[in-house]
């Protein structure tokens, strides 16, 4: 699979700081707001209620997970996609680690290493190009 064809899929979350405006994830998570893709943020360190804090609790079936978090969390959210029967995650720079990406090719999870604000850049130059 190449990284441009998960922007076909509709339902996403973003794992990370998705509450502080200078993080990736939270400019992830409104980008593909602005993408008119379903997405919810999901931040285990969240005290205010605003984010979830687990995949468990995201009230649709999830497509692509954007792990933007640090890896020594991130295998943990790896683990409950197997659970849930997610098989795409979307794997940001510094969110990587061979034990994520072991785990992802022995489990059968389709694991790109990627920056989803290139994607989404190319893909709305694409959407422009074409409208």
């Amino acid at each position: 699979m190449e990284p441009h064809e998960l922007l076909n899929y509709e339902n996403w979350v973003v794992i990370g700081n998705v509450l502080d405006s200078s993080k990736f994830a939270y400019k992830i998570l409104k980008s593909l707001e602005q993408g008119n893709f379903n997405v919810k943020g999901i931040y285990p360190k969240d005290t205010t209620g605003t984010a979830f804090k687990s995949l468990k609790e995201v009230p649709y079936k999830i497509d692509v997970i954007d792990l933007c978090i640090n890896p020594a969390l991130g295998i943990n959210f790896i683990k409950e996609a197997k659970e849930l029967g997610i098989d795409k995650v979307l794997v940001q720079p510094g969110a990587e680690s061979q034990e994520i990406l072991d785990y992802c090719k022995e489990n059968g999870i389709t694991a790109i290493e990627s920056c989803a604000l290139v994607l989404l850049s190319i893909y709305r130059n694409i959407k422009t190009h074409h409208a």
